[in-house]
């Protein structure tokens, strides 16, 4: 995985992802950190990407119909 060496304030890295782990009881090697951390950053991505995609639609509609929209 590339190191975006300037912009490390803030960002989560993968030593930080294992001790986070760790911490919780879950043992991984620094490889498999990076790569739980890649994919959670493509999940949240998509994740955006879609809500800011469907919030452009004009005829978009909700999933499922409430009373409360």
């Amino acid at each position: 995985m590339e190191k975006d060496e300037g912009n490390e304030r803030g960002r989560m890295t993968a030593e930080k992802t294992l001790k986070m782990l760790k911490d919780e009881g879950v043992e991984v090697t620094l490889e498999q950190a990076e790569m739980i951390l890649e994919f959670l950053r493509k999940l949240a991505n998509m994740a955006v990407s879609n809500y800011l995609n469907t919030k452009d639609e004009k005829n978009s509609r909700p999933i499922r119909e409430s009373e409360y929209r």
